[in-house]
């Protein structure tokens, strides 16, 4: 009888799967990439179009409007802007030409005939040969040592990232720390003797615990709602800046303005009110529809915060 049960088991057949999606997944990656790379570099083309004063104009709107609904994000941009911004976007474009060179490769691959029996050979071949033959392509078509430049400048920009995001991260740990032990020496004295009177005896033990967490988390709600505020805050007034002084640009096409008539600052505060007061209105948190439109950079946000707090 356990024979029979040994034998019907279900076994994990890693040939078996590879034969099976390997096809598949490798037509899903060639063909979602190239349409990546187009938009990308059709989007950043468009970028570098746009008069320099419409774009700080829209940079500084984004920074004012939205900054504090993603403030590890908005962080870690002005993390990498001062740690490499501009070597970024060399390794990223480096590395969208070496895999636009993959994909060309791959097209000519796809099509190849060596046997001539009027099959394309990618089309003969079972899952784990096919696996063989793109991984080989890839690994003869591309140029290691670019792959490897770009690679690395990119984790170097993003160890400046992560150093300064995690100074942050502690700060605001202290800093919920700090007011849950203020509140737990309160909690104490004042809300403890009433729970451990309200529950039955054998639970009392579980008292004080309760109490600690609850502390810690008002601590934590406290800290990281101070810190959406001084977010929010600091990419309104950066923002409404940048604005002020690029409406002032487009306003008077190009011309000098004399900063020493604080008309830029002014309309800098009335930039920054109208901004903070946006993000304060709703909650810090992107209102419906910017919700589901911003999911990705919300995403990304998310991923950041996760790294920071892994770290």
């Amino acid at each position: 009888m356990g024979a029979t049960d040994e034998e019907t088991k279900p076994t994990f057949d890693a040939a078996q799967l590879i034969q099976t999606f390997a096809r598949p997944v490798l037509n899903f990656v060639f063909a979602a990439i190239p349409p990546v790379i187009q938009a990308c570099q059709k989007g950043y083309s468009v970028y570098c179009q746009l008069p320099l004063n419409h774009v700080q104009l829209l940079i500084g709107a984004v920074m004012c409007f939205l900054g504090g609904f993603y403030p590890t994000l908005f962080a870690a941009l002005q993390a990498a802007n001062h740690g490499g911004l501009r070597t970024l976007q060399e390794s990223l474009k480096a590395l969208s030409q070496e895999a636009t060179i993959i994909i060309h490769e791959n097209e000519k691959d796809n099509t190849t005939d060596d046997d001539g029996d009027g099959i394309a050979d990618a089309d003969q071949m079972d899952g784990r040969e096919l696996v063989k033959r793109k991984f080989k392509l890839v690994l003869t078509k591309m140029n290691p040592e670019k792959v490897n430049v770009a690679i690395v400048s990119i984790y170097k920009v993003w160890l400046s990232v992560l150093a300064v995001l995690t100074i942050e991260f502690a700060r605001t740990i202290a800093l919920a720390l700090t007011i849950s032990e203020f509140s737990k020496k309160f909690a104490d004295k004042r809300i403890l003797p009433t729970v451990t009177k309200a529950v039955p005896q054998e639970y009392e033990k579980w008292c004080p615990v309760l109490v600690d967490w609850f502390c810690k988390s008002i601590g934590i709600s406290i800290a990281w709602r101070m810190q959406a505020v001084i977010s929010a805050f600091a990419s309104a007034l950066a923002g409404g800046l940048m604005m002020s002084r690029a409406a002032l640009q487009i306003v008077s096409e190009g011309g000098n303005n004399d900063q020493d008539t604080k008309v830029d600052e002014i309309a800098a505060y009335a930039f920054a009110g109208v901004g903070f007061y946006f993000q304060f209105n709703y909650n810090f948190s992107a209102p419906f529809p910017l919700n589901i439109i911003l999911w990705p950079v919300e995403l990304a946000d998310y991923c950041i915060l996760w790294a920071v707090t892994k770290a």
